[in-house]
């Protein structure tokens, strides 16, 4: 802290900032912080995230006050138990699957090849129709049913993506930790973003992360995100598509070891900033103008709202 606004000093260049003007404070390997700026941070709720190599958050500082009542985290144990919790689970892929379709028509459209986009679109549809038709049995055959037309949707996904990328994006499969070429790299990377981003909307307003729903069971893991998370997956798919098809990402963004793919400095800044605008972005949803980023506050404040009183027996 300098002037009473945050001080920020790298290699390059060094800025004053006023601590009103940010919502999120990400720290990478090698970053100094100083308990001055934690101290500012957490009285003006701030999240100040350590972030690792691929992107994820393993560490957070916060307040100690949770968020809201502990009515919320009381019901959220019997909504994740319940068949309410299995249709909201229905309705966040059905979600998803549209707006992988929504991706394909944009990237259609731009790349004017519409005929692998319409083969994929009617298979991804398909599935789409199968989850809505899913009868509810008990949770673990439900969902063991709603991951295997999720994987189906997500692999003719990223087959057609592939497809219409330019030549020197495409890539054989969807590769995560680690990533094998640098599309995936980069989009594990915006993936870790989102999460953190997602994983804080929920802890603001009172929302366990660590009660899953489809994602369950896993010690000492916020699975509540892994389930939330994917009705904004498209987001990260858009931006990390708008680059390799811009053909703005270069070799000199990665780091190969080991055939495995890790973004750099250079690529993370590009990254970073491409994505936090694409966030911050007004536009409708549900009625609403606001930014995207904003719109993952207020659904997540819609769920807390809803769990508030939430009965199984309603």
């Amino acid at each position: 802290m300098k002037e009473g606004r945050y001080f920020v000093k790298n290699k390059e260049q060094e800025s004053y900032i006023p601590f009103q003007q940010v919502r999120s404070i990400m720290l990478h390997t090698a970053t100094n912080i100083s308990h001055e700026v934690i101290s500012v941070a957490i009285q003006h709720n701030t999240e100040i995230l350590f972030i690792d190599r691929k992107g994820f958050p393993i560490g957070r500082v916060w307040s100690h006050h949770f968020g809201s009542i502990s009515t919320i985290r009381k019901n959220q144990l019997a909504f994740a138990q319940s068949t309410t919790g299995i249709d909201w689970i229905r309705g966040i892929l059905v979600k998803k699957g549209n707006n992988q379709i929504l991706i394909l028509d944009l990237l259609g459209m731009i790349l004017q090849n519409n005929i692998d986009v319409f083969e994929a679109k009617s298979k991804i549809k398909a599935s789409i129709e199968k989850i809505n038709n899913c009868d509810i049995l008990d949770h673990s055959e439900t969902f063991a049913s709603f991951r295997g037309y999720e994987g189906s949707m997500g692999r003719v996904y990223f087959q057609t993506i592939s497809s219409l990328l330019p030549n020197k994006y495409q890539f054989n499969k969807r590769s995560q930790h680690p990533a094998h070429d640098g599309f995936n790299c980069m989009l594990n990377y915006a993936y870790g973003m989102l999460y953190g981003m997602c994983e804080s909307a929920l802890l603001k307003v009172g929302i366990d992360p660590h009660i899953g729903i489809m994602h369950r069971d896993e010690y000492n893991r916020p699975v509540l995100v892994y389930d939330f998370i994917e009705q904004f997956r498209h987001w990260a798919d858009y931006v990390v598509c708008h680059l390799c098809v811009q053909e703005v990402v270069d070799t000199d963004f990665f780091d190969v070891e080991n055939q495995q793919f890790w973004l750099n400095q250079t690529g993370k800044r590009v990254l970073i900033q491409s994505f936090n605008d694409y966030l911050n972005e007004v536009v409708v949803m549900e009625g609403l103008s606001r930014s995207r980023l904003n719109h993952i506050e207020f659904i997540a404040q819609k769920t807390a709202t809803f769990l508030k009183t939430f009965s199984p027996l309603n």
